[in-house]
């Protein structure tokens, strides 16, 4: 774990992000780190349960969910509702002085329509009021934040961020000192193993090979985009990794060899 006071994005995701053991372990970080934490989420389980519900199919590529107008509106419901107020509830209820929102608000998260035009109503983040982040933290709260972003483009527009991308231009425009990726699985596996390190070459590689792919390649871009504009540290674990400084994946920019064992 980093030094306290020094800031923490989470960005959790998949089936860790209902762990019963998940709202003490994220109130161990928050104490850690002297306050100095901020929660990104996804809730796509979530968000398949609702489209199913209303005889629609989730469509992915890449990793990213394709998002239709129908598609946004229980995007909205199931991440920036559902999702979000029950983490809060949760983290409160563990101690951590959690205070929901979505990039919507405040217009927390902006983001520019995406060049794929085949996701339809997905972005890519552009701004981050990294004041208004500030502002809360030094009020003692804890940032809870759905992904979901105001369009830099059409006023009243909501767009479809990939909660990874997020977390990363969060953790850019407030100088984390680490950047965690929480996943179901330990890190990035190779032939079953646990990768423990991996410079953004050999991250490239085991995405281009498709090694890492969906949820997993969308992860390792947004960690190489993240250290490449600044970012200390970056990791990919699970729930139990949180917490453990040497447990998961590390990212490093570059010079370091790989290596992986069981």
């Amino acid at each position: 774990m980093s030094a306290p006071n020094a800031t923490i994005v989470v960005k959790l995701g998949g089936r860790t992000q209902g762990a019963v053991e998940l709202p003490d372990a994220v109130a161990a970080v928050w104490r850690a780190t002297g306050g100095r934490l901020v929660v990104v989420h996804g809730g796509g389980d979530v968000v398949s349960e609702l489209q199913r519900a209303r005889g629609l199919a989730p469509v992915f590529v890449g990793g990213r969910r394709v998002t239709s107008e129908a598609d946004i509106q229980i995007i909205r419901m199931g991440l920036s509702g559902l999702a979000n107020k029950q983490l809060v509830s949760d983290f409160r209820a563990a101690g951590v002085p959690a205070l929901g929102l979505s990039g919507e608000d405040g217009a927390l998260l902006q983001a520019a329509p995406t060049s794929n035009p085949a996701l339809g109503l997905v972005g890519e983040p552009a701004r981050v009021d990294a004041a208004l982040l500030e502002l809360l933290l030094g009020a003692g709260h804890c940032p809870v934040i759905s992904p979901v972003s105001a369009s830099t483009e059409r006023a009243g527009v909501a767009l479809n961020v990939n909660g990874d991308d997020a977390a990363a231009a969060i953790a850019i425009a407030l100088g984390a000192a680490e950047l965690f990726f929480m996943a179901d699985v330990p890190g990035v596996l190779r032939d079953g193993a646990l990768v423990r390190e991996l410079d953004l070459a050999a991250a490239a590689s085991l995405v281009a090979d498709g090694t890492a792919a969906g949820g997993m390649a969308a992860k390792l871009e947004a960690a190489r985009h993240a250290l490449l504009a600044g970012v200390d540290h970056v990791r990919i674990g699970d729930l139990a990794a949180l917490g453990d400084a040497s447990a998961g994946t590390t990212i490093v920019r570059a010079g370091t060899r790989a290596t992986s064992s069981a």
